[in-house]
C-alpha cells in the first residue's frame, strides 16, 4: 500500500506534464493561385467551345428540318397528283369509252338454269349492239324562264331623201342670181326641207 501510494503523485505529475499546453506561432499557409485560375479558365473555355457546338447542331438540325418538309410536301404533291391519276384511270366513263373502242357491247337480258329442276328461267337474247348505250349523261335542260322566246320588234326604215341633179342645182343657182325669182326659191327649198323633217320626227315617234 506505500508503494501505490508513492507512485500515484508520480503519475498524477506526469500526467499534469503531459497536460501542460504550450503556445505555437501561426504560420499561414499561402495556397497556390495559378491552378485555380486555370481550372476557372478551363471551364470558361469548355463552357464556350460547348455552346457553339451546342448552336451549331442547332443550326445543321433547323436545316435538316427545312429540307426534309420540302420533301414532304414535294412528296404530298405526288401523292395527290398520282391519287387524281388513279381516279380518272378508274372512271367508269372512260372505261366504257374504251369497251366500246375495243368492239364491246352492252349485255342482254341473261338466264338462269335451275340444276335441280332443269328448268331455264328469262329469256335470253344476243348482244348485238343494237341497243344503244348512252356513256355521257344528257345535257341539262335549261328552264323556260331562263330561255324566254326572243322580242322582235321591226322599225319602219326612213324614207330615201331626194338627191338633186346637177342641172336643178344650177337651175337654183340662176334663180337665185335673179332679182325676182330668187325670194320666191329660197321660200320653197325651205318648206320642202322642213316638211322633210317633219315626217321624220312623226316616223321616230312611231
Amino acid at each position: 500500500m506505500p508503494q501505490v501510494r508513492s507512485r500515484m503523485p508520480r503519475i498524477a505529475e506526469q500526467a499534469v506534464e503531459r497536460a501542460r499546453l504550450t503556445v505555437v506561432p501561426r504560420t499561414r499557409a499561402q495556397a497556390a493561385r495559378m491552378p485555380f485560375v486555370a481550372l476557372v479558365t478551363m471551364m470558361l473555355l469548355g463552357g464556350v467551345v460547348g455552346l457553339l457546338l451546342f448552336n451549331t447542331s442547332m443550326q445543321q438540325s433547323s436545316f435538316a428540318a427545312t429540307a426534309l418538309e420540302g420533301q414532304a410536301t414535294t412528296l404530298a404533291a405526288r401523292q395527290q397528283s398520282l391519287q387524281m391519276e388513279l381516279d380518272r384511270l378508274r372512271d367508269p366513263q372512260r372505261i366504257a369509252t374504251a369497251a366500246q373502242r375495243l368492239g364491246m357491247v352492252q349485255a342482254c337480258t341473261p338466264a338462269f338454269l335451275e340444276l335441280g329442276s332443269s328448268t331455264v328461267t328469262g329469256k335470253p337474247c344476243a348482244a348485238d349492239g343494237s341497243v344503244p348505250f348512252r356513256i355521257t349523261p344528257p345535257p341539262p335542260v335549261k328552264p323556260a324562264a331562263l330561255d324566254p322566246a326572243p322580242h322582235v320588234v321591226h322599225v319602219a326604215a326612213p324614207p330615201a331623201t331626194t338627191t338633186r341633179t346637177p342641172q336643178a342645182n344650177a337651175q337654183d343657182n340662176t334663180g337665185a342670181g335673179d332679182g325676182r325669182n330668187g325670194d320666191g326659191g329660197g321660200k320653197k327649198n325651205q318648206q320642202q326641207h322642213q316638211q322633210q323633217q317633219n315626217q321624220q320626227h312623226q316616223q321616230t315617234r312611231r
